[in-house]
């Protein structure tokens, strides 16, 4: 049965989910280790008495949005109130993931980004402070203008992840990442048996640079891919992988690339908790960073030809050395030495020419772990849920992207100007 049929009835798909999902604990209660527990269900699944329950604090949305500094951070998973404040500087993804969800709910950014929930929760109980009291809604107030429009359509959504993760449309296809990773060693050691053969005249170099640009941008996709725990089932396997691909094939670090790549994730295209639309000094994006520029009168390069020089100058330095230049600064200050010494700097300078699965960006902004050969099955219900409530899904051809590119650098222009000027 294809993935869309299981849809049709959603009455009856919630029965079956349950079936499935509940399906996957021992007769003991205890959740099997597998990283496939109901992340939307009960957040204690070995029975704990009604009377621990109860003795849990109760907090409103007004007193957990205190804290939300740097050195106070409350957050909550599953109506649960986690104090994340010491912890977070030991958070794998990085202490900042947490910081931009301090005084919030983080339910679905959780979800989305973990992969083996019954190990995390392990982490989560020692740092749990109480709960949501009644009447309290799932999401903090300010989200739930429309309170049961916004409440249906996160219940949506929960539901349809429990579809594709019956549907097994998190598990991966291990041919399908082990020929990208076979192609890439093919075409590093054409490379160099190249160089090595034939030396460095001008026509051997243009050809080695060629195929040094396509198995550092595959190398890209697949670091990318692996950097989100979708090639294998155990997180640390995954982690491992993404250490050789992303370091030793692609002269980065790995640590830079979560601490930076899940900032971008938990918090999309808001200024400046996502890193990826922090791009000054060099480009000023969207509508509050260049009004903040241009209000404290910085001005680094001439803004107002920023969408001239974004391709001549900006796209071939902005991989190979504005972003080589940050990891090594985030592997110098967290003092990843080993990782620092071990990159192989000489081909990180080939970088990502190319594009990986951008057409499905939305997919993945949703469902990051799951594996990229999936999103094309998963698309059409993403599309279903976002007809059902009003949401616009965009779709944009490659010639257009680059086009709205050009015009949103000259709207962050004008707003700059406009800001230093008056």
């Amino acid at each position: 049965m294809k993935v869309e049929e299981k849809l049709e009835d959603k009455g009856s798909l919630a029965g079956r989910n349950r079936v499935h999902l509940d399906g996957m604990h021992q007769a003991n209660g205890k959740p099997i280790a597998n990283g496939k527990t109901d992340g939307y269900g009960k957040q204690e699944a070995n029975g704990k008495s009604n009377g621990l329950r109860e003795s849990l604090n109760r907090y409103t949305w007004q007193e957990i949005q205190r804290h939300n500094q740097e050195n106070d951070q409350w957050l909550v998973i599953h109506r649960k109130v986690y104090n994340v404040t010491d912890w977070a500087k030991r958070h794998p993804g990085g202490h900042r993931v947490l910081n931009h969800y301090a005084g919030e709910d983080a339910t679905d950014a959780f979800r989305a980004m973990h992969l083996e929930l019954d190990i995390v929760k392990l982490y989560l109980k020692p740092l749990l402070i109480g709960e949501l009291a009644p009447g309290e809604p799932n999401q903090e107030r300010n989200k739930n203008v429309s309170l049961g429009i916004q409440s249906q359509l996160v219940e949506d959504f929960q539901e349809l992840r429990r579809t594709l993760e019956a549907s097994n449309m998190f598990r991966a296809n291990l041919w399908f990442f082990s020929l990208h990773l076979i192609q890439i060693l093919i075409l590093e050691v054409l490379a160099w048996l190249i160089l090595c053969h034939f030396g460095n005249g001008w026509t051997v170099t243009l050809f080695i640079s060629f195929l040094l640009t396509v198995s550092q941008a595959q190398s890209s996709f697949l670091q990318h891919d692996i950097g989100h725990l979708s090639m294998f089932k155990k997180s640390k396997w995954n982690h491992l992988m993404h250490k050789f691909v992303m370091c030793h094939l692609k002269g980065l670090s790995a640590n830079w690339w979560n601490y930076r790549h899940f900032q971008h994730h938990v918090k999309p295209n808001i200024y400046p908790k996502d890193p990826d639309i922090d791009m000054g000094p060099l480009f000023l994006l969207g509508d509050s960073q260049p009004v903040k520029y241009g209000k404290k009168k910085i001005k680094y390069i001439n803004y107002e030809k920023q969408h001239l020089y974004f391709y001549w100058v900006g796209l071939p330095l902005l991989m190979p050395v504005y972003f080589n230049l940050q990891s090594m600064q985030v592997m110098y200050l967290r003092r990843y030495w080993v990782v620092l010494a071990t990159c192989n700097i000489e081909q990180s300078f080939f970088n990502d020419w190319f594009t990986g699965h951008l057409n499905f960006q939305i997919e993945h902004h949703l469902f990051p772990t799951m594996p990229r050969h999936n999103y094309h099955k998963v698309a059409p219900l993403v599309r279903s849920l976002c007809t059902k409530h009003g949401l616009q899904y965009v779709n944009k051809p490659m010639l257009k992207a680059f086009g709205d590119i050009i015009r949103a650098l000259k709207k962050s222009a004008a707003l700059w100007m406009d800001a230093y000027y008056e």
